[in-house]
């Protein structure tokens, strides 16, 4: 709503002046047009009416406007007199410390805070009053029988009766008591949707929990009964009776980086001599219309022995054992997914 021309130190420039209020921009929004105004006159004003105030565009809506800095960084600095120069303060300062002024002015009205007095005076006056001239000020407690404090006015005109200050104090101390119930009712409303709250985000998130556990168990479960069926197979004794292995070498044709399978295995017995020792590389899934999934390629459970790579890096030549469980019709001997075998 801007501030008042007479309250400044000297001329104000007129580019610093609302043309709604025709004062000293407060809060300075500019509209899409370049035209600036008051944050408290333009906002009610396009809200209503849906346009610029200089009428020179057509629909513009609130959150078109744009805040000013520099203009309002520039303001801040001008020169203004107090708020309660009528009361009597000759103060000049910044705008941008008027607020903090404000806060301690001697000439700014304030209340009396004794009990029952509520006047008005200028804050450099109130202790004097308070202290010296309030009619409501404490001067001891009844001797007659209540102890309720008794106040100047009181005392000066011999007014105090026990029982209607009694009745007061009770009242006073009943309507405090109603008012203290009533905020803890309020509180032990919000406290109670607040716990409930949480009790659901909690049984939530345990149940999720629990629901993760059984998942990764039951993956631990299947990945650890592979794994062991494949230790099986490929540690049973060549003897012609359980299993048959062959060595093969296959040239594979790289498709967008990858062979086409995954492989699964750790680092070779080094006491191993014949081929037997479960350890090793072996191949755990073979994709789909991948380079690996041609007829008589690479099968689940082969043994890689060596990878050549060969013509630019896009064929690779792996030799390897293809192994055979005949003595087990129903043991599959599935491998884990463990990554694309890349050729070096």
């Amino acid at each position: 709503m801007g501030f008042e021309l007479d309250r400044f130190d000297g001329d104000v420039d007129p580019d610093l002046k609302c043309a709604l209020c025709h004062k000293v921009l407060e809060d300075p929004l500019t509209t899409p047009c370049g035209h600036v105004f008051c944050a408290g006159c333009v906002l009610p004003w396009v809200v209503q009416e849906g346009s610029c105030p200089a009428r020179c565009r057509g629909r513009l809506s609130a959150k078109e406007l744009n805040h000013v800095l520099p203009l309002k960084r520039l303001i801040l600095k001008l020169d203004i007199k107090c708020a309660y120069a009528a009361g009597g303060c000759g103060r000049v300062v910044k705008l941008q410390q008027l607020p903090e002024h404000l806060e301690r002015c001697d000439f700014a009205p304030a209340r009396c805070r004794h009990a029952g007095c509520g006047q008005v005076l200028l804050r450099r006056d109130v202790e004097a009053h308070m202290r010296d001239a309030c009619d409501a000020r404490p001067v001891g407690r009844c001797q007659e029988g209540c102890g309720l404090p008794l106040t100047h006015g009181e005392q000066r005109a011999g007014g105090h009766c026990c029982a209607r200050a009694l009745r007061a104090h009770n009242g006073a101390l009943q309507a405090r008591l109603g008012a203290l119930h009533k905020a803890l009712k309020k509180e032990a409303l919000r406290a109670g949707k607040r716990e409930k709250s949480l009790v659901a985000q909690l049984a939530a998130a345990q149940l999720e929990l629990q629901m993760t556990a059984l998942r990764y168990q039951k993956k631990f479960t299947e990945y650890s009964a592979r794994l062991d069926s494949l230790s099986r197979c490929v540690a049973a004794p060549p003897d012609g009776k359980g299993e048959e292995t062959k060595s093969l070498t296959l040239v594979l044709h790289r498709d967008s980086g990858s062979l086409g399978f995954n492989i699964i295995g750790g680092r070779p017995s080094v006491d191993n001599h014949d081929g037997s020792s479960s350890e090793g590389i072996f191949v755990s899934k073979i994709v789909d219309s991948g380079p690996a999934a041609k007829e008589g390629g690479l099968q689940i459970h082969d043994r890689i022995i060596e990878v050549f790579k060969l013509l630019r890096d896009r064929v690779v030549s792996i030799r390897l054992f293809q192994l055979y469980c005949l003595h087990d019709p129903e043991l599959a001997c599935p491998g884990a997914v463990a990554g694309n075998l890349e050729a070096p």
